[in-house]
């Protein structure tokens, strides 16, 4: 076996380079112990995880382990989508929605036993205005969140984080209204969220789409109409409770495809890593994507 590791040295750290280092002293001592001719690499910027994962698999690796939250995964599993070299996931993120859903363990020693000695399961991936994602896209109140914590949740990250953004946005964000189209069925809504699962869950137990499967070749799009915020507050226990589908307002469905209008220009996020494309959006499901460790 000749395992990578690419540690995302920013995700659940804050910046702190203290972390960074252990994180690379047990990826190593990991290896050392199992007498295997792992490598281990940090990022330096966003994308730089893509650049890595391709190396790796140019020289040969036979699993690349993503150490990081869920944009992490995401980079490292765009570049294996599609191909023979399973990913293997440490989340530290700030939600690890993915890892949530796949049964990974929340502590780095137990996530790399899975990683190295688990079993591969072939997931599904969405794609959404060209990009590919494992766990949820989506555009309006989760994108608009995604976008403030990129740009101002450097110092402090973490759940506590999101949540303060979130509650700040809350009483400012302004829904559009938006056509969408899921299987040729077109539907005209003033929404809150339009979320793409392939995974239940954000992260952090908060269940957006408790319907959707990883490996079913679908992808659940939820909505949730607009709302006054006092209902909004409200009803939030129902999204860690599991129970979103019973909220008024909320539908969800499964799809292969789907198409997003809206009268400007749509911020959206990919897997939690924000993007701003045109006004139309397209996206759909790409069966049986990649292959990720998991327990046995």
């Amino acid at each position: 076996m000749k395992p990578v590791v690419i540690i995302n040295p920013i995700s659940g750290t804050g910046g702190r380079p203290e972390i960074a280092k252990a994180r690379v002293a047990l990826a190593e001592r990991v290896f050392r112990d199992r007498e295997l001719d792992g490598a281990v690499f940090i990022t330096e910027r966003r994308r730089h995880a893509c650049e890595l994962t391709r190396l790796a698999v140019q020289n040969g690796a036979s699993l690349v382990i993503a150490w990081g939250g869920d944009g992490t995964v995401n980079e490292v599993g765009s570049q294996l989508a599609f191909g023979n070299v399973p990913l293997g996931i440490v989340p530290s993120g700030s939600g690890n929605g993915l890892a949530r859903t796949l049964g990974i363990p929340s502590t780095p020693a137990e996530a790399f036993d899975v990683a190295l000695a688990g079993e591969d399961f072939i997931i599904d991936a969405g794609e959404f205005d060209g990009h590919l994602f494992f766990n949820v896209a989506g555009v309006g109140f989760d994108a608009r969140i995604a976008h403030e914590f990129a740009t101002n949740g450097l110092v402090k990250r973490g759940f506590g984080r999101y949540l303060q953004i979130a509650v700040k946005e809350l009483f400012t964000f302004e829904p559009d209204e938006h056509t969408i189209i899921a299987d040729g069925d077109a539907t005209r809504t003033r929404a809150m969220i339009i979320a793409l699962a392939n995974g239940r869950q954000y992260g952090n137990g908060a269940v957006i789409a408790p319907f959707a499967r990883v490996d079913d070749a679908r992808i659940d799009v939820v909505v949730v109409r607009d709302r006054p915020v006092l209902e909004t507050l409200l009803e939030a226990p129902m999204l860690f409770a599991g129970q979103i589908a019973r909220v008024r307002g909320v539908s969800m469905r499964p799809v292969t495809d789907v198409e997003i209008t809206s009268s400007r220009a749509v911020i959206y996020h990919i897997d939690g890593e924000p993007f701003v494309g045109a006004v139309s959006l397209k996206g759909r499901v790409r069966p049986r994507a990649l292959r990720v460790r998991v327990p046995r």
